[in-house]
């Protein structure tokens, strides 16, 4: 998300940042391309005018053309505006409400709602330890219900029965009387969509929300919609209570425009984003945070909590006890790859990394993809256990019988085993200095050996 947004402002306020002195006229030349961006990026047209206006008067005055980096006091100025119009602080999902807590989830079909429901039933039994019940309302959709229910069983997340015939509201009152009843600490309510707004799918949810008094109810909007998925938003806005919103897809939208339209256009947070179509693809949303990586900042605090939350804990303290030692074999350049895999591949680990959006044409230019991951465990799944623990022993026809079995060519797997040996060189040499040796002399007496 916000790739193109990110490339055309990273232009912009470098050009700003390379002037000693900024004068009114730099600065209005500089909102002026901005503007076009936040437009291209499909950001509504009165947010852009809110936003700009916000900046501009911050932006010129004496405080700032008279600074001694002018060009960087605008960057933190257009980063302050940024996090305002994405609503300020994160908002999670409230859960302070008498067991058990109701979640509505309404939106339009096609909008991930379904998947969204599961993704946050998951969140909520593993991150908060909450018992949790869903229930599908949608009794149009072909399968719907049923595909609830496979997520359901994905999850390990109870579902209410299917009643044939029964409509939604009973339905409702069906889920809130079997979570009281069974002890649930929250019910999910996944409401049925249609392709576009219109009265019947407003008063089917009206009448939801009326009889279970929700303390949740959130919208689930596709990213990739656009402009469409703040008319949407506005549409159910003006229609009953939303408490907050859930971009979907966004990892497959380069403008990024809704996000930043959502919370101006709806006065609802944005509380969580679907960030890929498996069922735990789906993370806060921290306004500081998505404003540093579209000003090319990065975010490295979510990398350390992906990180954290992806790395199992056993497995990385046996590997730090033979890194000490210096130990590094093909089975533990498996293990990284395989973690890296967990993290959300290359581009999900690369699109937290600092400045990373100035070299993103070299690299893709360079043509690295998430395959190559998938092809390198191919190569080492084809070696013998012998092999793996001992790469040295792998000559010219083990490599012939690898590259056959893993269906890669002998040059990659003469890359893999280089690249695996520049990392064990790396690793001995960790081993040699010790923790000590490294506190002391840095990672530069790595590069000096």
């Amino acid at each position: 998300m916000f790739e193109k947004l990110t490339e055309r402002l990273g232009d912009v306020f470098g050009r700003l940042t390379r002037r000693g002195a900024l004068t009114e006229a730099d600065v209005d030349a500089a909102l002026r391309e901005v503007r076009v961006a936040l437009l291209e990026a499909d950001v509504a047209l009165p947010v852009v005018r809110d936003f700009l206006a916000k900046v501009r008067e911050k932006a010129v005055g004496e405080t700032v053309l008279k600074s001694v980096t002018p060009g960087q006091m605008v960057v933190k100025i257009v980063h302050d505006a940024l996090v305002e119009a994405l609503g300020g602080a994160s908002v999670g999902v409230d859960l302070n409400a008498p067991a058990p807590v109701v979640v509505m989830m309404v939106g339009l079909q096609g909008s991930g709602k379904t998947t969204t429901t599961a993704k946050i039933a998951l969140r909520l039994k593993n991150r908060e330890r909450k018992r949790v019940l869903m229930a599908s309302l949608d009794t149009r959709r072909p399968a719907a219900q049923e595909q609830l229910a496979v997520l359901g069983r994905q999850a390990e997340v109870p579902t209410l029965p299917v009643i044939p015939g029964e409509p939604p509201v009973a339905i409702a009152k069906r889920a809130l009387q079997t979570g009281r009843l069974e002890g649930h600490d929250v019910v999910i309510l996944d409401t049925a969509g249609r392709l576009h707004v219109d009265e019947e799918l407003m008063a089917e949810a009206a009448a939801v929300h009326q009889a279970t008094s929700p303390t949740e109810t959130l919208l689930v909007v596709d990213a990739m919609t656009g402009q469409d998925a703040v008319n949407v938003a506005t549409q159910f806005r003006d229609r009953m209570k939303l408490t907050g919103v859930v971009l979907t897809r966004v990892d497959g939208d380069a403008r990024g425009g809704a996000a930043l339209s959502m919370r101006a256009v709806t006065g609802c947070p944005i509380k969580l984003i679907g960030a890929g179509e498996k069922l735990d693809a789906l993370e806060d949303f921290h306004p500081d945070r998505i404003a540093g990586r579209i000003l090319g900042m990065g975010d490295i605090v979510g990398l350390v909590e992906r990180a954290a939350e992806t790395v199992e804990r056993e497995q990385a303290e046996k590997m730090a006890a033979k890194l000490q030692k210096g130990q590094f074999d093909l089975d533990d350049f498996a293990d990284q790859l395989r973690q890296l895999q967990k993290m959300g591949g290359l581009g999900g680990v690369l699109g937290l990394l600092p400045g990373i959006g100035k070299i993103q044409k070299q690299l893709e230019s360079a043509k690295i993809d998430e395959r190559m991951i998938k092809r390198q465990q191919a190569i080492i799944s084809s070696m013998t256990r012998m092999e793996r623990r001992r790469p040295e022993i792998i000559k010219a026809s083990r490599k012939q019988r690898i590259a056959s079995g893993s269906g890669a060519s002998v040059q990659e797997v003469n890359r893999l085993l280089k690249q695996h040996m520049e990392m064990a060189r790396m690793v001995k040499q960790m081993g040699k200095l010790g923790q000590k040796g490294l506190m002391r002399h840095g990672i530069g007496a790595l590069m000096r050996r």
